[in-house]
């Protein structure tokens, strides 16, 4: 049996700011550990499990193209190889995503079991999670519908619910219903019956299974996705879908798209679709609540991360990303520190995260879209001061990585090299300077900033100028395929 890991990665989840935004969502943070999530989703199932039966392939990553760079880095540091990244030019949900999967893995490999898995879940009992892949792969090679209900620990109107055909289920069953979110007094009677699980996300298939039943139930989304990957360019990890193509992709989630209508489905020939119990340690992590309710406590019950300090405080979530905070006197709350946006929130109130965010983007704040520190193919920039006319940001470019080519119209820049070797493009010329050298980039001149040497290259940039927004950039040339 073949074995395709396919992880879905393209969401822009907003209920965890200020640590998610737009441009850095919560898959790519690491909020449980030292790794991210996506990082945590990859290593979950690797070619490293020995399973005689199994042949593990390396994993499929289906992400925004937003999120490319930052994803394959992230990736290459957890020291995972994945076959390839599908960048999808726009979010159409789980089920295009899903399909364009199945696709490329048909063509690339003879019908192997899928298993698909979001990226922005934390599971905390790895080897439980494993067994139970292992359980449902062995469903799927048969041409079953398998997903994973988790095990509840309480009433939580957060989640959607999975009816099992048998109470109190121990092993795989035949799945009954989806059900959607429900009101309190509905989820006590659920948990009462013994019947109902979580429901994870996480599924396991045939690729020929999901592209018959997807296209049974949407055959309009078939086409658009088959449009797209016929059309899709390689680009070394990357496999870009054709634009034009994925945007007149209807949008649906694998729920309601397939497996609803499959638990529903009887008689003779109709797919099997089972549900298989998980007791993992598993969060969505929907929310800072859910977070704390994973996270290690303390004996006041408190979460904490980052340089903090508590007193008399009990049962909160304190996050500092880089500087100290100190809390006194707390109790159910929630707070947050990044360097450019603080939270505070008493635990219940997470849901109205999103309020925030919709405020900020109606008021066009950048702290919306974008943390100070911005990552980019090359290395990244933090924003350190700005001001009328200028701004201050300091620069780490990774070994032998190069900038684009490029032009301002309405500012001109100074920089001052902190560590390592800069080669610089300046005009006709090219010319290197090391530390505590500087050069001057008079505005409407082409320039561009290379890192020859082995160390990183990290330097402070002065702009001054009318504008210093990030879309004054005209390129000319760029050796990661931006326009």
């Amino acid at each position: 049996m073949k074995l395709q890991p396919v992880i879905l990665s393209g969401g822009s989840g907003t209920r965890l700011w200020p640590l998610s935004r737009a441009q850095y969502p919560k898959q790519l943070l690491a909020l449980n550990g030292e790794r991210s999530m996506l990082q945590d989703t990859a290593l979950r199932i690797t070619s490293e499990l020995r399973w005689p039966e199994v042949e593990i392939l390396a994993p499929l990553v289906v992400t925004n193209e937003e999120y490319r760079f930052i994803s394959a880095e992230q990736l290459r540091d957890a020291g995972v190889a994945p076959h390839a990244l599908i960048l999808e030019p726009c979010a159409r949900n789980t089920a295009p995503a899903l399909t364009v999967a199945a696709l490329y893995a048909a063509a690339r490999c003879e019908d192997p079991v899928m298993a698909v898995m979001p990226a922005d879940h934390v599971i905390t009992g790895v080897d439980a999670f494993r067994a139970a892949v292992r359980e449902g792969a062995a469903h799927a090679e048969q041409g079953a519908f398998v997903t994973f209900g988790i095990v509840p620990s309480a009433p939580n109107t957060g989640y959607g619910y999975i009816r099992a055909a048998s109470p109190e289920p121990r092993g795989a069953c035949a799945l009954r219903a989806f059900v959607e979110k429900p009101d309190e007094a509905t989820a006590r009677r659920y948990i009462a019956s013994g019947e109902y699980l979580w429901n994870s996300g996480i599924f396991m298939m045939k690729a020929s299974a999901w592209l018959a039943a997807i296209l049974h139930a949407r055959p309009e989304i078939v086409g658009a996705c088959r449009e797209a990957t016929d059309g899709a360019r390689s680009d070394a990890d990357f496999f870009r879908l054709d634009r034009p193509a994925f945007e007149k992709c209807a949008s649906d989630s694998i729920d309601y798209a397939v497996m609803e209508g499959l638990s529903r489905r009887e008689g003779a020939g109709a797919p099997r679709a089972v549900v298989i119990p998980l007791d993992a340690g598993w969060s969505d992590v929907g929310a800072w609540s859910g977070l704390w309710e994973v996270g290690g406590k303390d004996r006041q019950g408190n979460v904490t991360r980052g340089d903090t300090h508590v007193v008399d405080t009990r049962n909160s979530l304190i996050f500092s990303s880089d500087r100290l905070v100190a809390c006194i006197g707390l109790q159910d709350t929630v707070v947050v520190d990044t360097p450019d946006a603080v939270l505070v929130a008493r635990r219940d109130s997470m849901e109205q995260v999103k309020d925030i965010v919709s405020w900020l983007k109606a008021q066009r704040r950048t702290e919306a879209e974008a943390h100070r520190k911005v990552y980019r193919p090359w290395g990244w920039y933090d924003t350190i001061d700005t001001g009328p006319r200028f701004q201050v940001k300091r620069i780490v470019v990774r070994p032998g990585a190069t900038l684009s080519l490029q032009m301002h119209h309405h500012r001109a820049e100074h920089w001052v090299v902190v560590t390592g070797t800069a080669q610089v493009t300046r005009g006709e010329e090219t010319f290197i300077i090391s530390e505590n050298q500087s050069t001057y980039i008079p505005l409407g001149v082409k320039h561009r900033l290379a890192n020859p040497g082995k160390v990183p290259l990290e330097i402070i940039e002065v702009q001054s100028g009318l504008y210093l927004g990030e879309d004054d950039i005209v390129r000319f040339e760029d050796s990661y395929g931006r326009a």
